[in-house]
């Protein structure tokens, strides 16, 4: 699977928050089916003894039509999500969106209405700057 244009932006990131990579991709394996979540990472906290596990679906919204690119990474969101409930029920799983795209596209109703529905969590990213600018839960 190709990794998405802005994947390196958001792993490098995460290692500047403290997070460690520990899948690059993540394989989720379900009898024959075969999931790849684009990151996984790790951060132990000093008082917490387990920490924390993430995966991270890392999305560019490149494509002319937002909604198209918004329906496809809703969908790898949700499979992704189950699979993890299955297999790795401990890991949140976040969808990483360029800042620009969600301070714009992501603002619309329709979005936002899906977005608590479907009870999404999102990093918001800066590409350029190689940081991420917010945690939506």
């Amino acid at each position: 699977m190709a990794k998405d244009r802005f994947h390196e932006s958001v792993k490098t990131a995460l290692i500047k928050e403290g997070w460690t990579i520990t899948s690059d991709p993540l394989i989720i394996r379900i009898d024959r089916v075969r999931l790849e979540i684009d990151l996984a990472a790790e951060k132990v906290f000093a008082a917490e003894k387990d920490g924390r596990k993430i995966a991270v679906e890392v999305k560019g919204f490149m494509n002319p039509s937002a909604i198209y690119d918004f329906h496809a990474a809703l969908g790898q969101f949700l499979n992704y999500r189950l699979g993890l409930q299955m297999t790795d029920p401990l890991r949140n799983l976040y969808l990483a969106v360029p800042v620009d795209i969600f301070n714009d596209f992501f603002q619309e109703r329709f979005v936002q209405v899906a977005i608590l529905q479907h009870r999404l969590s999102i990093i918001t990213y800066d590409p350029d700057l190689e940081e991420v600018i917010e945690w939506k839960n």
